[in-house]
């Protein structure tokens, strides 16, 4: 059952303790090291273009996350993209808020020609400006236009030629041939800053254990959706769960993810 295998990716991942290598969102560095630390995983944030190719070509996984967007680190994001596909090192990345802004838009674009990524994740808006198409976004955060998700992510994965991950109430996970939905996940999250950007270095951090690259995102939004359930049964406010949900990461295990996990595959 997939439910076991989400557990025993888990176990695999803290075993090896991957090295992810984040150029991510600054607003969030903090959180997000956090967070995979707690996980297991072993996490960097390199941004200086002079190291980033070294980096990314000794890491397991190459996350880049467009929340804090300059041009330097455009560069750096291209430069340690490159590296990471001459060295077999899965891309996974977030383009955070495209749709928001032409330039941000553009850039996340530019981030997809060229780089081959392994995983793309966002929200229904941004994957769909990265493709060109118009979904309502305000600031780095999507609207609430309509539109069938499930569809837009088979497209995008064939468009992008890509595994697309787009988070939402309902997760839709697609691939070139398969597709999965997956039910985990806590409203609390949106009341907190960067629980997105580190739910993309969580599925890169599966990226390292798990080569159905599919199968790894899927993965990782219900360990990662698990654990929020977890964290809301503690607390109710922002703040404490914050804390709440970096205790689950940690404490989570191979069978309360086998028990908790609400996923399909279609």
């Amino acid at each position: 059952m997939l439910q076991q295998q989400f557990g025993a990716l888990l176990v695999a991942l803290r075993e090896k303790s991957p090295l992810v290598h984040n150029i991510t969102n600054e607003v969030v560095t903090n959180f997000t090291a956090n967070g995979l630390l707690a996980i297991g995983a072993s996490p960097v944030m390199a941004y200086a273009p002079e190291e980033v190719a070294d980096m990314a070509k000794i890491a397991g996984v190459l996350v880049l996350n467009m929340g804090t967007l300059t041009k330097e680190t455009v560069e750096s994001m291209l430069i340690a993209g490159k590296s990471a596909n001459e060295h077999g090192v899965p891309v996974v990345f977030d383009p955070v808020g495209a749709g928001a802004t032409p330039f941000r838009t553009e850039m996340a674009r530019r981030i997809v020609e060229e780089i081959n990524i392994a995983i793309i994740r966002g929200n229904a808006a941004e994957i769909a400006n990265v493709m060109g198409e118009a979904w309502e976004i305000k600031g780095v955060d999507a609207g609430q236009a309509g539109g069938n998700v499930e569809a837009l992510a088979r497209k995008a994965a064939k468009e992008l030629n890509t595994v697309v991950a787009i988070t939402g109430k309902v997760d839709v996970v697609a691939g070139l041939n398969e597709l999965y939905t997956v039910h985990n996940g806590d409203e609390m999250l949106t009341r907190i800053t960067g629980t997105g950007c580190l739910l993309t270095s969580i599925i890169g951090a599966f990226t390292t254990v798990e080569k159905d690259y599919a199968l790894a995102a899927a993965a990782g939004l219900a360990v990662y959706g698990a654990a929020a359930e977890m964290a809301r049964q503690t607390v109710s406010a922002p703040g404490s769960y914050q804390v709440a949900l970096l205790d689950m990461l940690y404490s989570i295990d191979e069978e309360q993810v086998a028990s908790m996990a609400r996923v399909e595959r279609k």
